[in-house]
């Protein structure tokens, strides 16, 4: 029920944390959230990010739960480290390794000025059938990673028209549309959260004709961004995700702190 594909496109859109001011040093900042398939609880996820003047390293994990546990447990950590920019985070390494029915997948990626140099994958990957679509070199310049892609420094535009995405196997982008601001509150947030419609876009790296995929490019998904207390920065705290299965959701149920 929640296969590889599906995790790495939920760090996508929901790779949650929050920083705080970059004039601050040491700061920590910890975030924990909800995914549920219709009101089923399937999985959580916390993320747990320390920002300095000039670089920051994010931590997140990824769980199983209920049905899901019983059908094929799943599990993921995730690592990015990087430096601040005045308009986004941009990383220098990425790594995702993911862990169901006993298999465990490893993904390292490096960056350099926003190109990958370097991509790893162990154990390496099967011979490709003949509707996969190969990464070209193009694809891997200018390029965000799934976790600190979908965090923006408090004077960056929030809603961008687009968000290039590499996590190691896929090459994606997430078209980003301003849709207001809604009310949110959880355990260490409330206020305004601004709300940006996403639209799925595959670009590379994948099987042409994949019907989840398929599906994902027809349908709008919702994201909304919060500035916690005391950071300089957005990140989720709310996501709906249209599947073949029913609507996902995940919400932040520990923001801040």
């Amino acid at each position: 029920m929640v296969a590889k594909a599906s995790v790495a496109f939920v760090a996508a859109v929901v790779s949650v944390c929050a920083a705080s001011p970059a004039s601050t040093a040491g700061i920590r900042h910890t975030s924990e959230y909800s995914v549920s398939l219709g009101i089923l609880p399937v999985a959580r996820m916390s993320f747990a990010s320390e920002f300095d003047d000039r670089s920051y390293t994010i931590n997140g994990s990824f769980r199983s739960a209920g049905i899901v546990d019983v059908i094929a447990k799943t599990s993921a950590e995730t690592t990015v480290k990087g430096a601040m920019r005045s308009d986004r985070l941009q990383a220098d390494s990425y790594s995702l390794v993911y862990t169901t029915k006993k298999k465990t997948q490893t993904y390292d990626v490096q960056y350099r000025n926003g190109n990958v140099v370097s991509t790893t994958v162990k154990p390496e990957p099967k011979a490709r059938p003949d509707s996969w679509i190969p990464i070209k070199d193009a694809d891997l310049r200018s390029v965000l990673d799934p976790l600190s892609g979908m965090i923006f420094p408090a004077d960056a535009k929030v809603c961008p028209n687009k968000l290039p995405i590499y996590d190691g196997e896929s090459r994606l982008d997430l078209v980003l549309t301003s849709k207001g601001t809604e009310k949110f509150s959880t355990k260490g947030f409330k206020g305004d959260a601004i709300v940006c419609s996403i639209r799925y876009v595959p670009k590379s790296g994948y099987r042409k004709g994949r019907k989840d995929i398929e599906y994902l490019k027809t349908v709008s998904m919702e994201v909304w961004f919060a500035k916690a207390d005391g950071a300089n920065v957005y990140a989720p705290v709310y996501a709906y995700i249209p599947t073949r299965m029913g609507p996902l959701y995940v919400k932040a149920t520990k923001y801040g702190g």
